[in-house]
């Protein structure tokens, strides 16, 4: 039997939830739930649809909620959802705080309904093409990981210009990136040093660079700019750049391409006498001689958000686990914390040391 899907919150991501969902397998959207009503003109035929959650919770013939609201209303949407003893996928991030966040695990453990994260962007194609990267050992120790970023507008919209709403891009897009790094690298995070600022927005960020030093060695480098100009080539749009003792490789673009590249040899070290180089004495800067950087396209993953919900339905009938454990979303809230708290005090924030 198919699962029965309710959505509450039907704007752009209640949006995206109905079109992956009306043709798979497994899931049936039987009902939908947004405030204004108009909002929902465009749902498909024999959906119904809700002005209030309380009545669309009210059904018994609802399996799972997707709570897509904005995110100053999940607490309370969660824990209505809870105490109705249906079982949970909240859009990002889950929570605007870890008190809000335990409030929903206290509700949720008390009613037995299940509860997870909609972070669809672990399939990302550019992410997960990295993710493999770094999974193997082309690269040989792994020393950075960079992510970033950009846009041209500026400015946000709708309810995302209103911080007591959830707004700004670390909330937005910025609980996906840590995440992204978070999934990919292993081990603790020994400090959190960031610079979150508001360029062209008065009340929210804009802008942030979060470097995450892991106590494997790795530093990870989260960059986000709404208003980050370059004339180049997929520039608005995702970038990679990871670094190993062996090679490096990057990865550019929404529809993603990239390369591993490797040094054909090492130059040798020169410990006596001078060098006498147009490069310099480190004989590494300025162009390279002929045939010695050696590239190859990077193989892409064939990931789709698709797979969060095919994920999803089997976990739910005991076949594997969830994806997205509430552990794994907390500790995301909690370095968010100390970015903002790095980005207040001009100070590095020890981390899980």
């Amino acid at each position: 039997m198919n699962l029965r899907f309710g959505i509450i919150g039907y704007g752009f991501m209640g949006h995206e939830h109905m079109t992956l969902l009306s043709d798979f397998d497994g899931i049936d959207v039987i009902a939908i739930c947004d405030r204004e009503a108009d909002q929902m003109d465009d749902a498909p035929e024999g959906v119904a649809k809700y002005t209030d959650a309380a009545d669309l919770l009210a059904r018994d013939d609802i399996d799972v909620v997707i709570i897509s609201a904005n995110n100053n209303q999940h607490l309370k949407l969660v824990k209505m959802a809870a105490a109705a003893k249906k079982n949970i996928i909240c859009e990002k991030p889950v929570a605007l705080s870890i008190p809000d966040l335990e409030e929903m695990e206290k509700a949720v453990a008390e009613n037995g309904v299940k509860f997870t994260v909609h972070q669809q962007r672990r399939f990302d194609p550019d992410y997960r093409t990295m993710k493999n990267v770094f999974d193997s050992d082309e690269l040989g120790d792994i020393y950075t990981v960079q992510t970033g970023l950009y846009g041209y507008n500026g400015n946000m919209h709708d309810w995302h210009i209103y911080p007591e709403q959830g707004g700004g891009m670390m909330y937005d897009w910025g609980v996906h990136l840590i995440d992204q790094m978070l999934y990919m690298i292993p081990g603790k995070i020994t400090s959190v040093f960031a610079d979150v600022r508001n360029v062209i927005n008065e009340q929210v960020d804009d802008y942030f660079k979060v470097l995450l030093m892991f106590e494997n060695g790795i530093t990870a480098e989260v960059e986000l700019g709404t208003y980050f100009l370059k004339d180049e080539d997929k520039w608005f749009e995702r970038h990679w750049f990871m670094g190993g003792n062996k090679g490096s490789a990057y990865v550019d673009g929404f529809h993603p391409e990239g390369k591993i590249v490797h040094t054909a040899h090492l130059l040798q070290n020169a410990g006596h006498g001078r060098t006498m180089t147009a490069a310099g004495p480190t004989r590494s800067f300025g162009p390279p001689s002929e045939g010695l950087i050696l590239s190859k396209d990077i193989e892409i993953a064939q990931t789709t958000h698709r797979m969060y919900f095919e994920n999803y339905v089997k976990a739910y009938r005991g076949e594997e686990d969830f994806l997205v454990k509430i552990p794994e979303v907390k500790r995301v809230l909690k370095v968010m914390d100390a970015a903002r708290l790095s980005a207040k005090t001009r100070k590095s924030v020890d981390f899980e040391a």
